[in-house]
């Protein structure tokens, strides 16, 4: 039986809406060093020269929060009912959110998790079907046990919620869905990133390289790669090395990633990812079916050590980035901005807003449909003081978390 995993403190002093709100003044429209950028002119009433400026309000706090999405509504979508998140806190611990008041109440059930490093509990979505079987998909690090001692790797469950309108939500009917194979030691770029396709047919998790580099190009592992699964894990006929059911490559979407942290389908159902370069080098890029792009062969950064890392236009054979940061910005996570019955931020329709962590920033990225180049850029850029562990946009408004201990979540308020 699986142990569980459940904190008393995490259910006290739930946190009250701080009416106190920050200014985020506008800022230079400067892209960093060295990033490719598309054509500064545009078109669909979107302009570089009027940068939309915004407050902040603090709704609650955490300590260590990882992850968040937005449980459906069931009142038809109304906006009279208050919006409700759920966000995981590393340390193991799964909380419903009332987004209006900032009222946390602890889920119970969560599977016990090896916190440590980068590990701990990570992401966390609701099925496509949530309104009629209440189940979500959440992903944690498992320490091995036995003769593999000190190993640890990600997993994936499927769950289901209960009791969203009691005092005690809790997890029921846990099942184990997909694994990191082999566990490895060290506590870092596990990733575990999920998403659902747009039509809901397909889960993709993101694997990370686990800070071992050659995971990534190796097809009898599943690190460093993208995953792609159907909802109760068994491996979809289309993926593309899918030949052999018995063979773990047919797991695989793409190959060559380092950390992938963020991961999006835009409104033409491009999927879209962002990783973790070594020294510079950050990665934004268009996946597609089946391609290798290139770690560890291959980056615009350097290895920690000073070695250099031949640059992506040294093979052609591997996919290249859209855009590369450097300095690096840290993307830990990334959400489509859509307007909806809020309409807070009109000027980022359609354009993937990602979360930066050593960058202090949140960053707004045209995904290149209102440029003459059809090429992604960073449009916008703002400094919000804090490290930034993850964004949700959600019926036309934004949600930002910080991170760490004491980290606010926090609602972007338009000027």
């Amino acid at each position: 039986m699986m142990a569980l995993l459940f904190s008393a403190s995490a259910c006290s002093n739930p946190s009250t809406v701080n009416t106190d709100t920050v200014r985020v003044e506008k800022a230079d429209n400067k892209p960093a060093n060295n990033i490719q950028t598309s054509d500064d002119s545009i078109s669909d009433g979107k302009t570089r020269n009027n940068k939309p400026a915004f407050t902040t309000q603090t709704v609650a706090s955490f300590d260590e929060p990882w992850a968040m999405t937005a449980l459906p509504k069931n009142d038809n979508g109304s906006s009279a009912e208050p919006l409700k998140l759920l966000v995981t806190q590393k340390t193991g611990e799964l909380f419903v959110v009332d987004a209006k008041t900032g009222v946390k109440t602890a889920v119970g059930g969560v599977p016990k998790v090896a916190y440590g490093g980068q590990g701990g509990l990570g992401d966390i979505v609701v099925a496509p079907d949530f309104a009629t079987t209440n189940r979500v998909y959440l992903s944690y690090i498992e320490a091995s046990m036995g003769s593999e001692d000190n190993t640890f790797g990600a997993k994936v469950i499927k769950a289901e919620l209960t009791g969203l309108d009691s005092k005690m939500p809790s997890l029921q009917a846990i099942t184990p869905i997909w694994q990191q194979t082999p566990k490895v030691k060290g506590q870092g770029h596990y990733s575990h990133r999920l998403l659902f396709s747009s039509d809901g047919r397909h889960l993709y998790i993101s694997s990370g390289d686990r800070q071992k580099k050659d995971p990534a190009q190796d097809m009898t592992v599943n690190l460093g790669k993208i995953i792609r699964l159907n909802p109760d894990g068994t491996v979809p006929a289309d993926n593309p090395f899918a030949t052999k059911s018995s063979d773990i490559s047919a797991q695989f979407w793409t190959t060559g990633h380092r950390n992938v942290l963020g991961m999006v389908f835009d409104k033409a159902g491009k999927l879209w990812a962002h990783e973790m370069g070594p020294k510079g080098g950050d990665e934004f890029n268009l996946i597609e079916k089946g391609s290798n792009y290139g770690w560890p062969m291959v980056s615009n950064g350097r290895n920690y050590s000073g070695i250099d890392i031949p640059d992506h236009d040294t093979r052609p054979d591997l996919v290249a980035p859209k855009i590369t940061w450097t300095p690096v910005i840290s993307p830990s996570s990334m959400s489509i901005y859509s307007s909806g019955s809020h309409k807070d931020f009109p000027a980022w329709q359609g354009d993937a807003l990602i979360s930066g962590l050593s960058s202090k920033a949140l960053i707004v990225v045209d995904l290149g449909s209102s440029n003459k180049s059809n090429i992604p850029s960073e449009r916008y850029r703002y400094d919000m003081g804090a490290r930034i562990r993850s964004v949700l946009a959600v019926d036309g408004e934004v949600w930002l978390l910080e991170d760490g201990n004491g980290a606010k979540l926090l609602r972007l308020l338009p000027d």
